[in-house]
């Protein structure tokens, strides 16, 4: 039979066996025929026992053939017919030999969810996992400052040089910025309320007590978080995924002393001068304010200031924000600590350092005011 160009399938009973003769080029691009075509004989009352092809037309072949006689398999199967493939290229018959070499994948059952109970008590578990591994590693931490007391610390001076740099000259500009504007704002929502009653000299008190007590230290902890704290994370993460915190072990030399402490140690030594800046850039974002908007004058201003903060508030705003620097350098360092081996949890490390570090901070924050209360400060 002379071949074409187009795919075809004949199908012919001959005695007890439908051969299906294959001409033209079974191409993808191509309408190949149907396999249900082979069919027609068996509904019509035919006797087949078994198929078998005759390829001496076929031209081209690629996977649409394969394809076609993937569904005569199946109808074969339907049909409990025998299925001849001697008269298919070789290439057809090793393909489909391959094909059947692999067992179907069977589709897996839907897994069933959890109840309700076992569900909360494998987040109870979880947490408490979590829990366990912040008290141990603030145990270590702990461990490694009173090593440090007795003269036994394991870090390198230029380390802890480096980054009291790090976490104080370098950091000046945005604790800057940020408190200028802090200040700047609390002025002026200050006097559109203080304008009504006629007593915009009081702004000066606003501005100068907020910025002593709590904003400088608050807002600056939050600028070190998202600075430092994140830092910390990350580069302890890399130090994990790259093993060299492994090496340190393997080298009798404690991670806790050698990485976490001189962190630690840089970021609540600087601190303190932060804050003493924070409020300095504040009071005089303020006073800019009142100056420009409210006729006051400079004099007026520092005056009033000088009189409303008292050394007490700004011990108290120095004090808190150390606090809050040990909380950021030890969520920061936590985090990296126990961050995943990969690029991925290095970044996980990094947010969740930022995160816990400010929700950390707000809840000291919101503990200083109750027990300041108490004290009458």
């Amino acid at each position: 039979m002379e071949a074409t160009l187009t795919p075809a399938a004949h199908v012919d009973l001959i005695e007890d066996t439908l051969r299906v003769r294959l001409s033209g080029d079974w191409r993808l691009e191509a309408d190949r025929p149907e396999a249900s075509d082979v069919a027609r004989p068996l509904t019509g009352g035919a006797a087949a026992r078994r198929i078998d092809f005759d390829a001496t037309g076929l031209t081209d072949w690629d996977s649409s053939l394969l394809t076609f006689l993937d569904e005569i398999d199946r109808l074969a199967e339907s049909a409990a017919l025998e299925v001849d493939a001697t008269g298919l290229p070789d290439g057809v018959r090793k393909l489909r030999a391959l094909a059947r070499a692999v067992p179907p994948r069977e589709a897996e059952p839907p897994e069933k969810r959890p109840p309700a109970i076992d569900r909360l008590g494998a987040r109870v578990q979880r947490a408490g996992g979590r829990f366990g591994d912040a008290l141990t590693f603030l145990g270590e931490a702990t461990l490694a400052f009173g090593r440090l007391l007795k003269g036994g610390g394991q870090f390198r001076r230029a380390d802890l040089l480096e980054l009291t740099q790090a976490a104080g000259a370098s950091a000046l500009g945005i604790v800057a910025l940020v408190s200028f504007l802090l200040g700047l704002i609390l002025a002026f929502v200050g006097a559109q309320q203080l304008e009504q009653f006629g007593a915009t000299i009081y702004v000066a008190d606003l501005v100068g007590v907020a910025m002593a007590r709590d904003m400088a230290a608050l807002m600056t902890a939050i600028v070190m978080a998202g600075r430092s704290g994140a830092a910390y994370a990350a580069q302890l993460g890399i130090m994990q995924t790259n093993q060299e915190v492994d090496a340190l072990t393997t080298m009798g030399i404690r991670s806790a002393d050698y990485l976490v402490l001189p962190r630690i140690l840089a970021l609540v030594a600087m601190m303190p001068f932060l804050v003493l800046f924070s409020i300095f850039l504040g009071i005089l974002g303020g006073a800019l304010a009142a100056v420009g908007l409210m006729d006051l004058s400079w004099t007026e201003y520092w005056i009033q200031t000088s009189g409303a903060v008292s050394v007490p508030d700004v011990a108290g705003g120095v004090f808190k924000g150390a606090t809050y620097a040990a909380l950021v350098a030890l969520t920061g360092c936590y985090q990296g600590m126990r961050a995943e081996r990969s690029s991925r949890g290095v970044g996980d490390a990094a947010t969740s350092a930022v995160v816990t570090g400010i929700v950390a901070i707000i809840a000291a924050c919101g503990l200083f005011q109750i027990v300041f209360d108490i004290l009458g400060l």
